[in-house]
């Protein structure tokens, strides 16, 4: 079970007033491509299941510029996301990043790709006896992670066809605490928010910004 506090940043001045803040506290930026599969009959949108692969590309800081490209599999069902604390059930694998590419280009490779993730797929979605997978896109997303106060903050700009959106992540197993230090932050930098109510699969599925 993955939970993480997702707050959105209502504007572009309010994402770049809140990393100027947070400068300090860099670790990192990680440019990722996410692109979302699933069967043509939809098997895994309906039951509240998605498929993603996510391609690392280099980052823009000394740390990540030398890192190869990279490419992580992952299946996430069952996701909630109230009161901006979010909590989807996710398991996660590395895969061989150019087979991955060969993936998205032809999307009917998954179903015989060696990987625990996507057996997992294919036997707990009974998908064992179809067609293969569709390719439904995706986007992009700039996330900058900085160590602030002993966690981990990801503050993402992500890069629709329709728009872009801007939002804090937080992982923990303390999300109300968490939570309440993160809009303290935010308030007392005047940086306007609000509680995310979608997820980012869910706003690229309704093809328009929240």
């Amino acid at each position: 079970m993955e939970i993480e506090v997702k707050l959105r940043l209502l504007t572009a001045a309010a994402h770049l007033r809140l990393t100027t803040i947070l400068a300090p506290f860099h670790l990192k930026t990680l440019h990722q491509r996410n692109l979302f599969f699933d069967t043509p009959r939809n098997d895994l949108s309906t039951r509240r299941a998605v498929l993603r692969l996510r391609f690392f590309q280099n980052g823009v800081t000394a740390a990540s510029a030398t890192d190869p490209p990279r490419c992580v599999v992952s299946l996430k069902a069952k996701p909630t996301l109230v009161n901006g604390i979010s909590r989807v059930e996710e398991d996660e694998e590395e895969i061989d990043h150019g087979l991955a590419k060969e993936c998205v280009d032809s999307p009917s490779k998954l179903s015989s790709l060696e990987s625990r993730v996507l057996k997992r797929v294919r036997e707990e979605f009974g998908l064992n006896d179809f067609l293969g997978f569709v390719c439904l896109g995706g986007f992009d997303n700039v996330r900058s992670v900085y160590e602030w106060r002993g966690v981990k903050l990801e503050v993402d700009e992500t890069k629709y066809e329709f728009g872009n959106c801007y939002e804090i992540e937080c992982e923990t197993g303390e999300p109300e605490r968490v939570k309440t230090m993160i809009e303290d932050l935010l308030r007392e930098n005047d940086v306007e928010f609000s509680d995310s109510n979608m997820t980012k699969f869910a706003v690229f599925r309704s093809g328009k910004l929240p």
